[in-house]
């Protein structure tokens, strides 16, 4: 029997809903995977450890740092570059000149056929692990969605878990556009479930998930948004 202390060396601090996805068998190794908005990549080390090319960006230094020590580790095969300090509606995916370089602690690393693979047709799957209800307003939220999906393969698999309104519709305070005041004292960006159905046929996906959503003892709500390009 494995321990837990297995498990947690196996799969890292996954969120459990993304793990769901892994259990329905729509993950296979080799497959291109990008967190956006990585963290210190906790979402990461099942796909480091079973040979995944895995990417990731994050607007902070610190977790980019932490993400590539992780690699190294995990996946040492990986370029350092694949692992980007850049906003998630910003993205240089797709989009490098050869001359484009990304700095970390003073350091710059280029583009090169030696540090970092070609981008493609783009990722198979796109994670978004509470990372979108950071959104200042709905021009940003709807700039960072549209950069995941850009970058998406045709056919490919965008994750998200993020609050909203959803179960929560008179325990949250109305600040303005889509930010609202939690129970728990956040100030967030919710979504609802028609602006996900919304969003979602515009940018002509398909839902492979029905929209769930956790309440967190009534101060929070957090809902799981999974479609296909």
């Amino acid at each position: 029997m494995m321990s837990e202390d297995n498990l947690q060396k196996l799969l890292g601090n996954i969120d459990i809903y993304l793990f769901d996805q892994l259990l329905k068998g729509r993950f296979a190794p080799g497959m291109r995977v990008l967190d956006a908005g990585c963290g210190s990549g906790r979402n990461l080390v099942h796909f480091l450890r079973n040979g995944y090319e895995v990417f990731a960006v994050d607007q902070s230094e610190e977790a980019i740092l932490e993400v590539r020590k992780l690699a190294s580790v995990l996946a040492p095969h990986l370029p350092p570059n694949n692992f980007r300090v850049e906003p998630v509606e910003r993205m240089s995916f797709g989009r490098e000149a050869n001359s484009r370089q990304h700095a970390v602690n003073g350091k710059s690393i280029s583009d090169n056929p030696n540090q970092t693979k070609k981008f493609g047709g783009g990722f198979d799957w796109v994670l978004s692990s509470a990372v979108l209800h950071f959104a200042r307003d709905e021009d940003q939220w709807q700039a960072m969605v549209n950069e995941m999906w850009r970058v998406l393969r045709p056919g490919g698999i965008f994750f998200a878990r993020l609050a909203s309104t959803i179960g929560m519709e008179a325990n949250v305070k109305l600040l303005g556009g889509r930010r609202y005041h939690l129970p728990d004292g956040s100030d967030r960006f919710l979504v609802d479930e028609a602006m996900l159905k919304n969003v979602t046929a515009a940018l002509g996906g398909e839902f492979i998930e029905p929209i769930k959503t956790t309440l967190v003892e009534n101060l929070r709500a957090m809902t799981t948004w999974v479609v296909r390009k």
